[in-house]
């Protein structure tokens, strides 16, 4: 198949996540797609613009979740993504919680949150990159399978240009789906 080049920019898939922080005593929310995996250990990073009103909170607390929207909550998620907490309170927009530590907000309306500790801040172009050490996880019971969080159960938002999707099925298993190609080759990667 013919490819053809296009613009510059990222397009997706990025999982659409809602990131939690205290800011000026009060929880605040943004919606992000530019968040993941850092390693095999359990570290996130996040990016916040350093203008975000969020940003200040994460910085100042040393905290702040990630939480994963179901698709059921998608104008909550995009909204909180359209409208700044400088000129919005979003502390109502959901229901929050604490773990003991009582760093960070979690929302109860999501199927799963992560508490992170900020352990380390990389200024990169106009944004802020925290890497945050997984200190507590929560998961909707109903969202668990086999005693782990079950994808499709958990019906993240996933972001792919300027619109959101939902996951539909599984179509194979990490490490596994690709075993039957490696009696094929001769000189594995």
């Amino acid at each position: 198949m013919k490819k053809i080049k296009i613009q510059n920019q990222p397009f997706g898939p990025f999982p659409t996540m809602i990131i939690g922080a205290d800011v000026q005593g009060k929880p605040n929310y943004v919606t992000v797609g530019a968040c993941g995996v850092v390693s095999m250990k359990p570290v996130l990073y996040v990016s916040l613009k350093s203008t975000h009103y969020t940003t200040p909170g994460v910085r100042e607390n040393g905290y702040f979740s990630v939480n994963i929207p179901p698709v059921s909550l998608v104008e909550q998620t995009d909204y909180c993504g359209i409208v700044s907490g400088k000129t919005v309170d979003k502390s109502g927009l959901f229901t929050p919680f604490y773990d003991e530590l009582g760093k960070a907000p979690m929302i109860k309306e999501c199927s799963m949150g992560f508490l992170c500790k900020v352990i380390q801040v990389i200024p990169l172009f106009d944004f802020e990159m925290f890497l945050g050490e997984i200190v507590a996880v929560y998961v909707n019971e109903d969202c668990v399978t086999d005693g782990k969080p079950d994808p499709l159960k958990l019906n993240p938002i996933i972001m792919m240009g300027a619109s959101y999707y939902s996951l539909n099925e599984a179509i194979g298993n990490l490490f596994r789906t690709g075993g039957t190609l490696t009696n094929q080759s001769k000189t594995p990667d």
